[in-house]
């Protein structure tokens, strides 16, 4: 078996492992990076957009290296940068493919080293710390020893392969269900948006509760990014015919930096364990199988869509929700609400809470009116000493978790797990005795926003 040291090992390329990775690599840190997959990324890859850079009141309150990537995207054509919205309060559509080529540039540009197509197979645990991981691929196993290691899975893996302990889903084990993303080529946006001016029905008013007036087709019509969510009543009358392949309550789906394409955010699976993989083996299935059906059902009833067809599949399930690990401490949905903002705040959050029902029809939504911090020691396992999170493993209660899974909150914690993560081994300590206020120091040098 080869053998690895390093001085930080982060085990997972989505948006958490990647802010932390690049980070610490730039503060001095020897890392090395493990994904399982040929890309980096995760679901940034997906055609979803970043959601909430603005708080409800318009401010920004996540910059540094969030920031940085949607800069550099603007800077190569591959984003249009934040715009306006009523619903979502902020969105920032990113190119799919090119967000992943600018993660192989920030990664080598670091000097992190990478472990592409490697699987994490075991932990080695001793007196409370973990003293190595066994990666596997291509028939090779590859031993790694390292300082701290950063749980960036989004599904807890290393962690609960070390011992600590985790949470899933709410009071009654119900996570939310996961989509399989794919994009649709060939629409004409004009025509949608004259269907949604002539049927306003159809915009999401008399579901939703936390949006602002606007949300219209004149909105759609001078905004490039757009988040279209809706069509309710005629998911309510295809459902009575049959003819409605999910089961939710409305359609979702994001105009492209492409042009005539859309990411189409609407496949549902219920009752489902992003954690178990032969939920994960099903669900790929299962929801592969719902897209030509719901192809169908936008080009026979969605005006513009007529014509479309399927451009690209994500290359995986995006799974909403599954493990959570218990931090030394622990976010709860109180502190969220009432928008705390604590002294040792490592990052901010103000997108609203939004629990989408994994056993049905129905989403939960709650309004953030004040952004909320994400302190540090939630970064941190409470059970293994040397283990930290990045992305939406964090330690916060399955309430708030509605509000901190999205992706730019998962890079502002990534950004802060990989600079304590730094400073831990450059003083020769344990994550959990980083000086948090010298922390804070560095990632306001970072450009991070820790307070409006």
């Amino acid at each position: 078996m080869e053998r690895l040291e390093k001085d930080i090992v982060v085990i997972g390329g989505g948006p958490g492992g990647i802010a932390a990775a690049v980070t610490a690599a730039r503060a001095g840190a020897e890392v090395l990076l493990v994904e399982r997959n040929g890309y980096l990324g995760g679901q940034l890859g997906s055609g979803l957009p970043f959601l909430a850079f603005w708080d409800l009141k318009g401010r920004q309150v996540i910059g540094g290296f969030a920031q940085e990537f949607v800069d550099r995207l603007q800077a190569a054509g591959a984003s249009y940068g934040h715009e306006y919205c009523p619903h979502h309060q902020s969105t920032t559509a990113v190119h799919p493919y090119y967000s992943r080529i600018l993660c192989f540039e920030m990664v080598k540009e670091a000097g992190v080293d990478l472990l592409m197509h490697c699987e994490l197979s075991s932990a080695r645990t001793e007196a409370g710390q973990i003293r190595s991981v066994v990666v596997s691929g291509k028939g090779q196993r590859i031993e790694i020893s390292a300082d701290i290691f950063i749980d960036a899975t989004g599904d807890g893996d290393l962690a609960v392969l070390a011992g600590a302990e985790t949470e899933k889903g709410n009071g009654q084990g119900v996570m939310q269900p996961p989509t399989l993303m794919f994009n649709l080529g060939g629409i004409d946006f004009d025509k949608f948006c004259d269907f949604i001016e002539q049927h306003p029905e159809e915009l999401p008013y008399d579901v939703l509760d936390n949006i602002e007036e606007g949300y219209n087709a004149e909105f759609f019509r001078r905004t490039k990014g757009f988040i279209f969510l809706g069509m309710h009543h005629m998911l309510e009358k295809l459902r009575e015919k049959g003819e409605c392949p999910v089961d939710r309550e409305t359609v979702i789906f994001i105009r492209q930096p492409i042009p005539g394409e859309a990411a189409i955010n609407t496949i549902r699976l219920l009752n489902f364990d992003g954690s178990d993989v032969r939920d994960l083996s099903n669900g790929e299935m299962e929801a592969h199988l719902q897209i030509p059906k719901l192809m169908e059902m936008f080009r026979k009833h969605v005006p513009g869509f007529e014509n479309c067809y399927l451009a690209s599949v994500n290359s995986s399930i995006g799974v909403r929700e599954s493990r959570r690990v218990k931090g030394i401490k622990m976010l709860s949905h109180e502190d969220a609400v009432a928008g705390k903002r604590p002294e040792d705040t490592v990052a901010l959050c103000g997108y609203f809470i939004d629990i989408h029902n994994g056993a049905g029809e129905g989403t939960y939504r709650v309004s953030i009116e004040e952004p909320f911090g994400i302190p540090y020691l939630c970064l941190v396992s409470k059970d293994i000493s040397n283990l930290m999170m990045a992305g939406r493993d964090i330690s916060v209660d399955p309430v708030t978790f509605g509000a901190t899974r999205i992706m730019n909150v998962c890079m502002a914690a990534g950004q802060a797990a990989g600079e304590a993560a730094a400073m831990a081994v450059s003083e020769g300590k344990l994550p959990k005795e980083v000086d948090v206020q010298e922390l804070r120091k560095h990632l306001l040098e970072q450009k991070a926003i820790l307070d409006v």
